[in-house]
C-alpha cells in the first residue's frame, strides 16, 4: 500500500482511491491438499500457480508455507475422470492473502475446478503471524529444565520378593 506524503503539515495520508480498497478488503488464508500423486519436483510449480491466481484476481500474498506431504486423519475420496479415488496422505500447504470480497467468489469458482486439489478451504484471518510456538504437552509440573524431576513417595511399602514369585507360581498354574 502506497501512503503520500502531505507536505504541509508533513502528515502520511492515502489517496481516496486506496482508502476505499482498504476498507473493502479483507485478510484471507487458503488452506489446501494436493493430489499424493503429484511428483515431489512439480510441487513448487503448483504451489506458485496458485499464488498465481491469487495475484491474478487482484490479491496480495502476505505469506505461506510451501506444501508438505502428510497422513490425513481418514480416507478422502476424490472423483477424477469418472473414477473414485481415494486418498490417505496429501501434500498440505497454505497462502495468506488480502482480497477484497467480490474477487473472492471468483477465485473460489476457479478453484473449484482446479484437478490437483483434494480439498480446499478458505477463511477470513488477521495480518499478524498466528503461528503458535511448539511446546511440551505433558505434565510439565514433572520437567525443569528438560530433567525430569521424580517425586520420592512416602507411602511406599518394601516389596517381599519371595511373596511375588508365590503370587507368579499360582497366576501360571492357574492358567495351564
Amino acid at each position: 500500500m502506497r501512503a503520500m506524503l502531505d507536505t504541509d503539515n508533513n502528515e502520511s495520508t492515502l489517496t481516496k482511491e486506496e482508502a476505499k480498497n482498504d476498507e473493502k478488503s479483507q485478510i484471507y488464508e487458503l488452506g489446501f491438499l494436493l493430489l499424493p500423486s503429484i511428483s515431489e519436483e512439480n510441487i513448487p510449480v503448483v504451489f506458485d500457480n496458485y499464488k498465481e491466481l491469487i495475484i491474478s484476481f487482484g490479491g496480495d500474498v502476505i505469506s505461506g508455507e510451501m506444501p508438505r506431504m502428510i497422513r490425513l486423519a481418514y480416507v478422502m475420496t476424490k472423483i477424477i475422470e469418472n473414477k473414485r479415488n481415494k486418498f490417505d496422505s496429501a501434500y498440505f500447504g497454505w497462502v495468506k492473502f488480502e482480497m477484497s470480497p467480490e474477487k473472492l467468489v471468483e477465485l473460489k469458482s476457479k478453484l473449484d475446478l482446479s484437478p490437483d486439489l483434494i480439498r480446499f478451504l478458505i477463511i477470513k484471518t488477521v495480518r499478524e503471524n498466528t503461528l503458535a510456538p511448539r511446546k511440551y504437552s505433558g505434565n510439565n509440573n514433572r520437567f525443569k529444565n528438560g530433567v525430569e524431576k521424580r517425586e520420592e513417595k512416602k507411602d511406599d511399602m518394601p516389596i517381599d520378593e519371595e511373596q511375588v514369585s508365590k503370587e507368579i507360581d499360582a497366576l501360571a498354574e492357574a492358567a495351564v
